[in-house]
């Protein structure tokens, strides 16, 4: 399966069976268990990387580009913080949910900016570029391309999470337990955090902070790094 498939796979899912588990998983209703142990996760990863920009204490000065914002878990409260964010999504259904996510918490206003956009298609030039929880559903090939282009929009700052190539996640995902059962997700691609370490080096960063969310269903890396 080429990397084509891979993404047009990604957009139908997202705009499909899969927009209606991960709305509810990335919201605040009933939920089953492993849904549950699965936006537990996510919220991990997503206030993690919100300490990490707070702690620094100069939000407002910020331009950040979410890339693959999904329903503005993460966009909204950095806008409800003074960053200036542009959201973006391969998923209309997505980008449209986190419209009226962030009209609800912050009323009528222009930020976030949300655009339906693949990782490929992205331009501009931004302070931070944060991409979470999107590596997974492409290969290592592709994700290095991704991981190079996003590096190019980014003045100063890249923050990714990923799920890592351990010993142990990859009998997880052998035996059927990375994603429980065929129809939850897309496939589910684990990356070694060297080979992500390697393409940042390559793109001119280094890391500064890193951090591991695991839950029994959950896993990801998370790198934050900065311009050498």
């Amino acid at each position: 399966m080429n990397a084509a498939d891979d993404k047009t796979i990604v957009r139908e899912y997202f705009n499909s069976t899969g927009f209606d588990r991960w709305r509810r998983i990335y919201g605040d209703g009933e939920v089953n268990k492993v849904q549950l142990d699965i936006r537990n996760g996510h919220q991990q990863t997503v206030d993690t990387v919100l300490e990490w920009l707070k702690a620094d204490n100069n939000l407002p000065q910020l331009s950040i580009c979410d890339a693959g914002c999904g329903v503005g878990s993460l966009s909204i409260p950095l806008a409800v913080d003074g960053a200036k964010v542009y959201a973006s999504d391969i998923s209309e259904k997505m980008v449209e949910e986190g419209k009226d996510r962030a009209k609800q918490t912050l009323g009528n206003t222009e930020n976030p900016t949300f655009a339906v956009q693949d990782l490929e298609s992205l331009s501009g030039s931004y302070h931070t570029v944060i991409c979470l929880d999107v590596l997974i559903h492409y290969p290592q090939e592709k994700a290095d391309e991704m991981i190079s282009h996003l590096c190019s929009l980014a003045q100063s700052r890249i923050i990714l999470s990923f799920a890592p190539k351990t010993c142990a996640l990859t009998i997880l995902k052998k035996i059927g337990s990375f994603f429980p059962g065929p129809s939850k997700a897309t496939r589910a691609y684990l990356h070694r955090e060297a080979d992500v370490m390697k393409i940042l080096e390559n793109n001119g960063f280094s890391v500064q902070r890193q951090a591991m969310t695991k839950t029994r269903f959950y896993f990801s890396r998370l790198l934050e790094a900065t311009r050498a």
